[in-house]
């Protein structure tokens, strides 16, 4: 199975190699230019851009984007904007590649820049940090796509520069994000993912708290990776079952970007964890419209979120089943469009929908759906004994009904 985060592994390998390696290059010629990324007023004619592309308004936003190429064509910036812009398309469903090409492209752009900016000036810390955050987004799709040998390539390069734009004191801010990062997913990945301890052995220690407080000290202080860090903070936040501060920042970020399909599954996740069903359900039923309307960034993923909840409350709480039914049957088949098989949201929906056929005494479709699941789970996980017990008693429960 894929490891989900396997592109923080590459990242933290990549730390381990440049730990022995010296940069050394440029020449001694050095080209001043002027510095953007502390630059308030280009902050300034940039914020509304840079909103248009959280809100999903791809268009508008690179629109404004392009207006910092004709102004700075030979600045990076312009160019790694847009290509953050095409990750956005990406992030909602990773397994779509059509918007690949093209976020390829402007990072590549955004480096060759920032490498010719070095080229003037070797110690430049601005153009340090575009090699680094632009080889971080390549880094990251190439692992999505499972290409390995590029995604380590890309990692390495983003470690590498990374360390040269430290002691850039104006945008520190924006910096701590790559510290968080690798703080908090250094030891959580060894404590979720065993297997990979020996990996790790000879790496850095890093600290979970001191992690989540860099992410936090960026979501609060940062402008380009903001919201970056608030888009990681939701899920670790989760992760570390404190479920309403991830419910506070996903309904705060749904709330300033409300077609943000991500931040509106997860608004619609975190009220239906700390039992706001009402909430919950009013979310996931615009969630799952957005989605059979066609919305843009409202993909399979989405609906599939959606779907689930919708079917938990109308069983659990409202005891539609009929309902109920055709929710989950619809969280099955979002997640057979995305392939997503191995998801909670499918396995649960399956493991309720035979529940569902073994209380209407519907034995060979309980069996069919509990035996999906075994199918699809791991094979030490909770759920993939409870499938496997299911099935055993169904079994148990079929036989005095034949001899009758």
């Amino acid at each position: 199975m894929k490891f989900k985060y396997s592109w923080l592994i590459l990242l933290m390998v990549a730390q381990v190699a440049e730990a022995q390696f010296s940069w050394f290059g440029g020449s001694t010629k050095k080209k001043q230019h002027e510095v953007l990324l502390a630059n308030r007023a280009i902050q300034i004619e940039t914020t509304q851009a840079i909103n248009n592309m959280y809100n999903f308004n791809y268009d508008e936003a690179e629109r404004d984007f392009k207006w910092l190429i004709v102004k700075y064509p030979e600045h990076p910036i312009g160019y790694f904007l847009i290509g953050l812009n095409e990750w956005w398309k990406i992030l909602p469903d990773s397994k779509i590649e059509k918007y690949d090409e093209r976020c390829f492209y402007y990072m590549d752009k955004a480096i060759d820049l920032a490498d010719d900016m070095l080229d003037d000036d070797s110690e430049d810390k601005e153009a340090a940090f575009f090699m680094s955050a632009a080889y971080a987004v390549k880094g990251r799709l190439h692992s999505e796509r499972e290409n390995w040998i590029k995604a380590a390539w890309a990692s390495k390069q983003a470690m590498k520069y990374l360390e040269k734009c430290r002691g850039f004191g104006d945008f520190s801010p924006e910096l701590a994000i790559g510290d968080g990062l690798y703080n908090y997913y250094s030891k959580w990945i060894p404590e979720n993912y065993p297997s990979l301890k020996p990996m790790l052995v000879f790496f850095r220690k890093g600290v979970k708290n001191e992690g989540i407080k860099q992410l936090e000290y960026v979501a609060q202080n940062a402008f380009y990776t903001r919201m970056e860090a608030k888009y990681f903070l939701m899920q670790i936040y989760s992760m570390e079952n404190q479920h309403q501060k991830a419910y506070y920042m996903a309904q705060q970020m749904h709330t300033m970007y409300p077609n943000n399909s991500f931040f509106h599954r997860y608004a619609a996740r975190t009220a239906f964890v700390i039992g706001r069903a009402d909430e919950a359900e009013v979310l996931a039923q615009d969630l799952l419209n957005r989605v059979n309307s066609g919305k843009p960034g409202y993909e399979a993923t989405s609906g599939r979120y959606a779907a689930y909840i919708l079917g938990y409350i109308n069983l659990t709480y409202k005891r539609d089943l009929a309902k109920a039914k055709e929710y989950y049957q619809q969280t099955i088949e979002f997640a057979e469009q995305s392939k997503a098989k191995d998801s909670g949201y499918f396995l649960s929906a399956n493991m309720a929908l035979g529940k569902m056929a073994l209380t209407e005494k519907d034995y060979l479709k309980a069996i069919q759906y509990f035996t999906v699941v075994a199918n699809n789970a791991e094979k030490k996980s909770e759920t993939y004994k409870e499938a496997k017990k299911q099935i055993e008693e169904t079994k148990k429960i079929m036989k005095p009904a034949k001899k009758k």
